[in-house]
């Protein structure tokens, strides 16, 4: 006969067992969705992304769409990648375009020149020569924020190739004439902003790739999320985490001393840093022709 005592011994065994299934569960479904994005992203990589050898750095770009259409050549914003018009490509190729969506300086899938510092212009060259290798004479070329002055930084190197300027929050205006139109007091406020040492994505690693993946992964959305993998790089010790740890050396802005220096000191910045924030734009657009 079974016992009250062991049913209730039963019982208190099955409540432990069912959290050890839920979370193996868990588990398992977390794995399955890392591998189905892994899965992804490299057949997308393969139909879509190609690296170019440039004079600077590899280069990687992804495109969509007919080669015999007109081009559209496009310059992501800080902190993004090359799969920054990915929910939008499909609609620009129906539209009648080729998009291609490059990677620049320290994002994405490309690293900083090793041997040089590298510009905004210098990604312009590097635009030129994806071009000249595709055999492209002219685009419509853009870029939303910082990439709006890589576009910018294009057409005034190489405005013979320019069909078009899309200018998406960025690129149209000088990069410092906001601050410089502030007294000393407010531009010392705004600069101490930056030595607040706020915790930030990029600051943290993790021992795999999985890892890595998860902590950026969006349970509420339904997609696998694959271009979550555009973001991860493995460091020196092999550890994983967003590749933008040293973005902020990049811009200058570490501290309110380098912030103090972009805006009223450029000629003591990085080359990368101080190529935005010279630009002239009355001055490179001074021939620029609008058509409506």
């Amino acid at each position: 006969m079974f016992s009250i005592g062991r049913l209730l011994l039963l019982i208190t065994f099955l409540s432990q067992l069912a959290p050890v299934n839920a979370q193996s569960k868990k588990e398992s479904s977390t794995i399955q969705i890392y591998n189905n994005a892994t899965k992804e992203f490299l057949s997308f990589e393969q139909s879509h992304g190609a690296f170019v050898q440039t004079r600077n750095v590899n280069m990687h770009y992804l495109s969509w769409g007919n080669p015999d259409n007109p081009f559209i050549i496009w310059a992501h914003g800080s902190l993004n990648n090359g799969y920054e018009l990915l929910d939008i490509a499909d609609s620009l190729v129906k539209a009648g375009y080729h998009v291609i969506d490059i990677d620049y300086y320290g994002h994405g899938q490309i690293a900083m020149p090793d041997d040089h510092e590298g510009s905004i212009y210098h990604i312009a060259d590097d635009i030129k020569f994806l071009m000249d290798k595709l055999s492209i004479e002219k685009a419509f070329v853009g870029g939303f924020s910082r990439g709006g002055y890589v576009a910018t930084a294009f057409y005034n190197s190489y405005p013979e190739n320019v069909l078009g300027l899309i200018l998406e929050d960025g690129g149209s205006v000088a990069a410092n004439t906001y601050y410089h139109k502030l007294d000393t007091n407010k531009l010392e406020q705004i600069s101490k902003k930056f030595d607040l040492k706020q915790a930030t994505p990029w600051d943290k690693t993790y021992p795999t790739q999985l890892e890595a993946f998860n902590s950026l992964y969006d349970s509420t959305e339904v997609s696998n999320q694959f271009p979550i993998f555009a973001l991860l790089k493995e460091n020196k010790t092999g550890d994983w985490g967003i590749n933008y740890s040293d973005m902020m050396k990049l811009f200058n802005l570490e501290n309110s001393g380098q912030f103090t220096d972009l805006v009223l000191r450029t000629s003591k910045v990085p080359l990368f840093a101080r190529s935005m924030v010279t630009m002239e734009l009355e001055i490179i657009f001074r021939n620029l022709h609008i058509r409506f």
